[in-house]
């Protein structure tokens, strides 16, 4: 029997399965590298041991370091969780030669599978070789063979982008997973992302927990996930579930895992076999009524699964919040997470409480919410509804996007597939804020002052605040009278320091408000208050760059120096930040006139990266 387990991750999967070491009474032990030596993981679990490392990413991918911890911490146990080292059949193997039970599937089951290359040769397929790719093939999707999460993938439209894109996808998946190895697929346009749940143990029984649907995604990684997935025919369902054992036989393989399809036209097309927990496994636990991180423990201790199955129950949404600014390229946010909160009734998964930071060096996922229901409808409507009255005092996140999405008409109507936000974003992701968020704002600020101190015997000029609210600055104006605070057409029922109630045309409204230095939440509406005088000095030369968020520079484009002529839209800085990616491109045709950064230099937001002085009258 397992007594003490270490997590070789960290965040939110670290502490998903911390609680369920918890609930059966098995000690715990989490890494960390320097950056997290704060964080939720390293705090919920028995013992925690630092892990050195160049870069904190770098850290968790030391199989060797993470060995030793689990030995130096009497560890019998590891588990991987997700992503990092959770496919490398190497650190399997080194789990399981330093004596301890690896919670997982065998090394060679991981090998057979991990890398997308192999496993379609498993399963009779053929990625495409990259120097033989045509203008037939296109459109074609560059893939990481190594791990997942949309991190080194790139969509080729064009034969000239595929160079570019076979260098950036390598560079992406050598920093998330440390194998640079990428392989070139058909892109499949409007087909949905279907995957089975597969549990197996050691005495030969492989068993199917239903199908999810994981359709909606952004950049080829997962939003929003559901289960079952909706509209699939019984004979179609039946089909998936039959492939997915047989890819999971022909590796004996044990443990829990998915096996990937894209479904179009009625047609499965296999995408891969992920060895290990996926992130969307609660819904599959909700709908099932089972704990897969407890079934994961207990297959590895040898023991079978039980004689019954268990059945379906209802329907389940999970949406995935993530501290990123989907209106500007899903740029990642970072920063202090003062608040993260959300109504009984859903599941929230998170790796962070309230004060944590949510920092460059990771991905940009700060908790994933799960509603169940007894029907799909209702599901979706509980967890639509939790998401909007949820408390997110911090980084900007994909909250409103989450919510038009759970309610748009094509999602509603499961006729969703994997370009959903390539069609729909631009809608999604128009501002909607509250008009009479800064007034509440400046109401709440204005209470407790001495109403005697801005009361007048005369009329007199109105107290004035300004806000920045969705990228637009607004100015409010109030009074202090005999009655207290007044407003311009509204009543103020009331106005407290954290909650405002005003009377819109008869109707009551209230907001609630919150402060965070210059950050004022009003219900789900985040305002900066600006200073009553601004700085006339605060300006930057026409064409500046600057930087969207914190990351380090790791590349400049071939040849760019100060003085060259640039064409709109020509990538010119690429910049890393959680893991990812990101392109800084010339807003216009010019001339290039400061290039003040280097590749492997680190950036806050807002720095200056570049100036094109454009050609353009």
């Amino acid at each position: 029997m397992i007594s003490t387990l270490l997590v070789a991750n960290r965040g939110e999967i670290a502490c998903r399965i911390f609680r369920t070491c918890a609930e059966l009474g098995i000690r715990t032990v989490a890494v960390h590298a320097d950056a997290d030596e704060g964080a939720l993981h390293t705090r919920l679990a028995d013992t925690a041991v630092r892990l050195p490392g160049s870069t904190p990413a770098e850290t968790y991918l030391r199989g060797d370091l993470i060995v030793k911890a689990a030995q130096d911490a009497g560890a019998d146990a590891v588990h991987p969780g997700y992503g990092f080292l959770s496919e490398n059949a190497e650190f399997a193997r080194a789990v399981l030669d330093a004596g301890l039970v690896w919670i997982g599937p065998p090394p060679e089951a991981i090998e057979a599978m991990a890398s997308k290359t192999r496993a379609k040769e498993l399963m009779g397929l053929a990625p495409l070789r990259e120097d033989e790719v045509t203008e037939a093939d296109l459109p074609v999707l560059v893939k990481a063979a190594a791990g997942g999460g949309g991190r080194g993938m790139r969509i080729v439209r064009r034969l000239e982008e595929l160079p570019d894109a076979l260098e950036g996808a390598r560079a992406e998946a050598a920093s998330a997973f440390g194998d640079g190895e990428v392989f070139v697929e058909p892109y499949i346009e409007r087909g949905r992302h279907v995957e089975v749940q597969i549990l197996a143990d050691t005495h030969g029984t492989v068993r199917t927990l239903g199908t999810r649907d994981c359709s909606l995604q952004r950049r080829h990684q997962k939003v929003v996930e559901e289960a079952p997935a909706p509209g699939l025919s019984p004979e179609l369902t039946e089909k998936l579930l039959e492939l997915a054992v047989r890819a999971a036989r022909a590796v004996s393989y044990t443990g829990a895992g998915t096996v990937e399809f894209l479904v179009a036209d009625g047609t499965p097309h296999f995408l891969e076999m992920n060895t290990r927990l996926q992130v969307e496994h609660p819904v599959t636990e909700a709908v099932f009524g089972v704990d897969l991180v407890a079934e994961q423990i207990r297959v590895a201790e040898g023991h079978a699964l039980p004689a019954e199955p268990p059945r379906a129950h209802g329907h389940a949404v999970e949406a995935r919040l993530y501290a990123e600014d989907p209106a500007n390229s899903w740029a990642p946010q970072a920063g202090a997470l003062h608040r993260l909160a959300v109504p009984d009734g859903v599941r929230l998964d998170t790796g962070y409480a309230d004060g944590d930071t949510v920092g460059v060096h990771y991905d940009a996922m700060l908790a994933k919410v799960v509603a169940h229901a007894p029907t799909r409808a209702e599901a979706v409507r509980r967890l639509a509804g939790a998401l909007e009255r949820a408390a997110l005092h911090g980084p900007l996140t994909n909250r409103d996007l989450l919510v038009r999405s759970l309610r748009h008409e094509e999602f509603t109507a499961a006729r969703m597939d994997t370009g959903f936000y390539d069609r729909h974003l631009a809608v999604l992701t128009e501002a909607a804020p509250d008009p009479y968020a800064p007034l509440a704002a400046a109401l709440a600020d204005a209470h407790g002052r001495s109403r005697f101190g801005g009361w007048r015997n005369v009329p007199s000029q109105p107290q004035t605040k300004r806000y920045e609210m969705a990228g637009e600055e607004h100015e409010v104006h109030y009074r202090h009278t005999r009655e207290g605070l007044a407003a311009d057409g509204v009543r103020v029922v009331r106005a407290g320091a954290d909650l405002v109630v005003l009377e819109v045309d008869g109707v009551q409204r209230r907001f609630e408000v919150t402060r965070h230095g210059d950050r004022v939440h009003v219900n789900a509406t985040t305002l900066t208050a600006l200073p009553r005088f601004p700085d006339p000095t605060a300006q930057l030369a026409p064409g500046s760059l600057l930087a969207p968020m914190p990351g380090t520079v790791v590349r400049i484009a071939d040849g760019l120096t100060e003085g060259a002529e640039v064409r709109a839209g020509q990538p010119l800085i690429w910049l890393e930040a959680m893991k990812m990616q990101h392109r800084i491109t010339a807003p216009a045709d010019g001339m290039l006139t400061a290039l003040p950064v280097a590749p492997g230099q680190q950036v806050e937001v807002g720095t200056l990266l570049a100036v094109v002085e454009s050609n353009q009258p």
